[in-house]
C-alpha cells in the first residue's frame, strides 16, 4: 500500500517554453493535445509549441466557465464595456486540479465586489482586484446589458460608487 500518490509534473520542455517567472512554479497542469495549460500561483499560462505563450494574470480573468458536458473550460479577460474581450476555450479531459487552482486564484484576487442597482432591477458593480504578488488594487465597473454606462445619472453613481470603495479599502 502506498501512503503517498506520486505527483506528476508538468513536462520540463513545456514548462522551459512558458517563461516562468523567478521563483514561479507550476502547481497544475493539463493539455487539450495540442496546447498545454499551467497554472502558477500568479497566472494562468497557455502554452502552444511554436507560438508565444500566453499569460492570463489571475486578477484579469474575467470569468472562467467550466461546461461539464461539452468537457470545455472557456476562459475570458477582463476588458472594457461595449469592446469584445479576449477568450480562449480548450476541450480537456481530467481538468479537476487546474479547474480548483482556477477557481481559488480568480476568487483570491477580488478585494471588492458590490452591486448597485440603477433603476431597481438592473444596475452595475463595482470590482476592485489585486495581483497574487501585490501592488495596488486595479479598479473596474462590469455594466449589467440593459444600463448604459453613458446615461450621466449612471456615470455619476458609478462614480460615486468607485470613491466610496476606494475609501471603504483605504485608497
Amino acid at each position: 500500500m502506498r501512503l503517498f500518490a506520486r505527483t506528476e509534473r508538468a513536462p520540463q520542455a513545456v514548462v522551459d517554453l512558458a517563461g516562468l517567472e523567478r521563483r514561479e512554479k507550476v502547481l497544475a497542469f493539463v493539455t487539450d493535445g495540442r496546447r498545454w495549460l499551467l497554472g502558477t500561483r500568479l497566472a494562468l499560462l497557455v502554452v502552444t509549441p511554436g507560438e508565444p505563450t500566453v499569460r492570463l494574470r489571475w486578477e484579469a480573468v474575467q470569468a472562467a466557465d467550466w461546461d461539464q458536458d461539452a468537457a470545455t473550460l472557456t476562459v475570458t479577460e477582463v476588458g472594457e464595456f461595449g469592446r469584445s474581450r479576449a477568450s480562449y476555450v480548450f476541450t480537456l479531459e481530467n481538468p479537476a486540479l487546474l479547474l480548483q487552482l482556477v477557481r481559488e486564484r480568480v476568487t483570491a484576487s477580488v478585494v471588492l465586489q458590490r452591486g448597485y442597482l440603477t433603476n431597481g432591477r438592473t444596475g452595475f458593480k463595482v470590482i476592485g482586484r489585486r495581483s497574487p504578488d501585490g501592488g495596488p488594487i486595479s479598479w473596474m465597473h462590469e455594466y449589467d446589458a440593459a444600463v448604459d454606462p453613458a446615461d450621466p445619472a449612471v456615470a455619476a453613481a458609478a462614480a460615486e460608487a468607485l470613491v466610496q470603495a476606494r475609501a471603504d479599502v483605504g485608497e
